[in-house]
C-alpha cells in the first residue's frame, strides 16, 4: 500500500501544532520542553520568549525557577549548542550524542586538541568542580595552575559533561559561564545506552518537527544517518511522503491537523529551531527570506514573527517597545494581531 502523501502546508501546520505555536498549551514548563525537543538558548532570553510564545500565562520567573529546582537543566546538548530541556530528558540526550560530539569537537580543534593531554584533563576538571560550579575563568585558571595549557578549557566540556548552573544563562544575568558537573547537579537515574538516548531523541524530534525524513532527524541531532538508523528501523514509526515523493517517518498517533488549520501570528526568538535547514521541508521560513535571517555576519538568526505559518519579518525591543519590520506589505488585520502581540511582548521584557 502506498504511503500517504502529505502537503507542504500539511507539514507546515503538523510543525506548528507539535512545537504548541497553533495554540498557547496549558502543559507544565518542563513538558512543553520534551513537547517540543528542546529549546536552544546561545541567547539566554530565547528560552523565556519561546516560552512565552507557546505558553499559556508564562511568566518570565518561571523558567529561572525551573532552572533553580533543577527541573529543567541548560548544557552543551545536540550539535553542540547550549539547549534547555527537561531534567528527564538530559541525561538520555546527553548520552545519546556524547560520543559523536567528542568526535566532532576532536576533529574541529584536531590541531590543538592533539597536543593535549584531554583523559588528564577531564579529571583535573572533576577535581576542580568537585567542591561546586566554577566561572569558565576560573576553571582556566585553576588548569594552567596544574600545567595544562590556557585552550584546556575550552574543549574539556567534550569529555566531561558540565551543566550551566543558574543564576548564570538565565534572563537576568545572561552570561552563561558558571560550569557545574552534570552528575552532581542532575544524578544519573540508572544506566543508559547510547542507542537509548538516540531513540528518545528521536521520539522527541518526530514529536516535536515531524513528520520527518532521517536526514532531518540525524541533522538535528548532530549525527549522521548511519550513526541512528538501525535505531529508527527497530522502532514502530509511521511512513509517509512529501508531494516530492521523499520518504518521512513519524510517531503513531502524532498530530497532523488539517492543512487549512487558521495560524495565528507568533514571535519567535533568534536560535529556533525551526527555521534552521532540518525543517526546511514545512516552509516555515521562505527561502526567499533565508537570506535575511541567516547571514555570515549574524549567524545567530534574528527574532521573527510569524503570520499564517510563515516567517513574514523581524523584530527587535527597543526603547520599552516592539518594533516590527515586515518583510512584505500587511492587511490591517494582520498589522492588528501583531501589533497587539507585540505589546504583550513588550510586557514580558518589561
Amino acid at each position: 500500500m502506498a504511503e500517504p502523501v502529505l502537503t507542504q502546508r500539511a507539514l507546515n501546520r503538523a510543525l506548528l501544532a507539535r512545537q504548541l505555536l497553533l495554540e498557547r498549551s496549558t502543559m507544565s514548563l518542563t513538558d512543553a520542553l520534551e513537547q517540543v525537543g528542546g529549546l536552544q538558548t546561545q541567547y539566554a532570553p530565547a528560552g523565556y520568549i519561546g516560552l512565552w510564545s507557546r505558553l499559556e500565562g508564562f511568566e518570565r520567573p518561571m523558567l529561572t525557577e525551573a532552572l533553580e529546582e533543577r527541573r529543567s537543566i541548560q548544557a552543551t546538548m545536540m550539535r553542540a549548542t547550549i539547549h534547555v530541556v527537561s531534567a528527564g530528558d538530559y541525561w538520555p540526550m546527553t548520552v545519546g550524542v556524547r560520543r559523536v560530539r567528542r568526535e566532532w569537537f576532536t576533529n574541529v580543534g584536531r590541531g590543538a586538541i592533539a597536543a593535549l593531554d584531554m583523559d588528564a584533563a577531564a579529571a583535573a576538571t572533576r577535581e576542580e568542580l568537585a567542591a561546586g560550579p566554577l566561572r569558565f575563568s576560573e576553571l582556566t585558571e585553576r588548569l594552567v595552575a596544574r600545567g595544562f595549557d590556557p585552550q584546556t578549557a575550552k574543549w574539556v566540556g567534550a569529555w566531561v559533561d558540565l551543566v550551566r548552573v543558574p543564576p548564570s544563562g538565565t534572563w537576568e544575568r545572561r552570561r552563561a559561564d558558571l560550569y557545574g558537573l552534570a552528575d552532581t547537579w542532575l544524578p544519573q537515574a540508572g544506566d543508559l545506552t547510547e542507542d537509548e538516548g538516540i531513540e528518545l531523541l528521536i521520539r522527541r524530534y518526530l514529536g516535536a518537527f515531524g513528520p520527518a525524513s532521517l536526514k532531518d532527524v540525524a541533522s538535528w541531532m548532530g549525527l549522521k544517518v548511519g550513526q541512528m538508523r538501525h535505531v529508527a528501523d527497530a522502532m514502530e514509526l509511521r511512513s509517509f511522503r512529501d508531494e516530492a515523493g521523499k520518504a518521512l517517518v513519524d510517531l503513531p498517533g502524532a498530530p497532523l491537523p488539517d492543512p487549512e488549520t487558521p495560524a495565528p501570528a507568533r514571535f519567535i526568538p533568534v536560535w529556533d529551531a525551526m527555521l534552521l535547514v532540518h525543517a526546511r521541508r514545512t516552509l516555515v521560513l521562505p527561502e526567499e527570506y533565508r537570506p535575511l535571517i541567516f547571514k555570515t555576519k549574524t549567524p545567530h538568526s534574528h527574532n521573527t514573527f510569524l503570520l499564517d505559518g510563515q516567517v513574514a519579518g523581524t523584530w527587535r525591543f527597543e526603547e520599552g517597545d516592539v518594533s516590527l519590520s515586515p518583510f512584505r506589505d500587511l492587511m490591517a488585520g494582520e498589522r492588528r494581531e501583531l501589533e497587539e502581540g507585540a505589546h504583550r511582548l513588550a510586557a514580558l521584557f518589561a
